[in-house]
């Protein structure tokens, strides 16, 4: 095996989009030099060589997972889609998109809120679109949760493979200059498919092989806009469809957003043939998501137990089912509720009443023709959630001294696909 290859650049010709409008100023209009477009290295079918110390990093993060996944499993109705929903925010997070959890949450239910808040809620459609399309790793696939990322927000492009040249950074008038050029457009589906043959090995332990590939999926850049995001939920599916989480997505943007320098500088380093700093960095960014998640459900657990104190009725009462609905949905109508319990409407409405009279319940009026309800406790809980995840809450853990670069360890993986893909 060899060294990661980096990224190379070619030569491309430049001409302002401007240029064939008399109305535009010269200095658009002017046509450019050349500029330098990045050309990815193919992966599909290359080694990884990592540090013992990575690769025990990178295990251990592995176990923590399947875990706390396990752990969960019996739980997943309340806690498999909070985990979704903080994990959303959490990678929306790192695009500076922030929004506190009765903003998301009034924002799903159609209110008039920021666009923040809309978009994180586009981005926890396009979490649960992964999961949901996580049996296959496809090109396809890709597109559907970009369409499900921004279909509301800016439907022109959703789920559009770019037709082209997109730059981060140096202004709007031309990639000369730009702190990244991403490949020229008629490179993105070839490197795709090249994309796609890596995530469908079964020879690479699963969290290396899905930290690699969100490397490269940025690297590729294939849309227009919500890259990142769409890249962050790409890991998801690739995590479900290899078997390390089968219940809950555990909420790896929470970690990475604690540390967004070293995350970027990762994606850089990535670029100029190291894969180590991103692997190290997805490894890191799972302990603290399992610590910080952790804390987030016992949070919710405790909320629900003082719930059941505070509300006493049969334990098939549908009050029970409404505030375990709150639990993983704390802002809700009427409508909503009924819905989610596939209950009439004017069965729901009793239950949401006992809960307010018992201050579990708070109204929103946002709405004329229907009232909105959240659940205090648990937007405080949420909210602590994203709190914490702005700052590191595990001590990163020191490398030993012996540097040795080892291949990785292939039954850290499983060699062939489950029975049910």
């Amino acid at each position: 095996m060899s060294p990661w290859p980096p990224v190379t650049y070619e030569s491309r010709p430049w001409t302002s989009k401007y240029a064939s409008n008399p109305a535009t100023p010269a200095a658009y209009r002017q046509t450019q030099p050349e500029y330098s477009a990045a050309v990815p290295a193919s992966i599909g079918a290359l080694g990884v060589l990592l540090s013992g110390a990575t690769i025990t990093a990178v295990t251990d993060a592995a176990v923590a997972i399947a875990r706390l996944d396990t752990a969960l499993g019996s739980e997943i109705a309340p806690f498999a889609s909070v985990l979704l929903r903080s994990e959303s925010a959490a990678s929306s997070r790192i695009e500076e998109l922030t929004a506190s959890a009765r903003a998301i949450g009034e924002a799903e239910l159609g209110g008039r809120q920021g666009s923040n808040a809309a978009s994180i809620v586009g981005n926890t459609q396009a979490m649960s679109a992964a999961i949901a399309l996580s049996g296959e790793l496809s090109i396809a696939t890709i597109e559907r949760m970009h369409h499900a990322l921004l279909e509301h927000s800016e439907p022109v492009i959703a789920g559009v493979l770019r037709q082209e040249q997109v730059w981060i950074g140096g202004g709007g008038r031309g990639p000369q200059g730009a702190t990244f050029v991403p490949p020229h457009h008629e490179r993105v589906r070839p490197a795709l498919d090249d994309l796609v043959v890596f995530m469908n090995r079964w020879d690479l332990p699963v969290l290396i092989q899905a930290a690699v590939a969100h490397a490269q999926f940025e690297t590729i850049h294939p849309f227009v806009d919500g890259n990142g995001r769409t890249g962050r939920a790409l890991v998801h599916a690739l995590l479900r469809n290899k078997g390390l989480t089968r219940n809950v997505s555990v909420p790896i943007s929470a970690g990475l957003v604690s540390d967004t320098s070293a995350y970027f500088d990762a994606l850089t380093a990535y670029g100029q043939g190291d894969i180590e700093p991103i692997v190290q960095q997805f490894a890191e960014a799972s302990f603290v998501a399992i610590d910080n998640g952790t804390v987030l459900v016992d949070d919710l657990r405790l909320v629900r137990a003082r719930w059941a104190e505070t509300v006493s009725a049969r334990s098939d009462a549908l009050v029970h089912r409404v505030a375990d609905l709150l639990v993983r949905q704390p802002v809700i109508n009427a409508r909503t509720a009924a819905d989610a319990l596939d209950v009439e409407l004017l069965n729901v409405l009793p239950a949401i009443e006992r809960l307010a009279a018992a201050e579990i319940l708070v109204p929103s009026n946002l709405h004329k023709r229907g009232r909105i309800w959240r659940a205090p406790e648990v937007l405080r809980a949420l909210d602590d959630f994203a709190a914490r995840s702005g700052r590191r809450t595990r001590e990163h853990r020191a490398a030993p001294a012996d540097h040795d670069r080892l291949p990785t360890d292939p039954a850290l993986t499983p060699r062939v696909p489950p029975p049910s893909l």
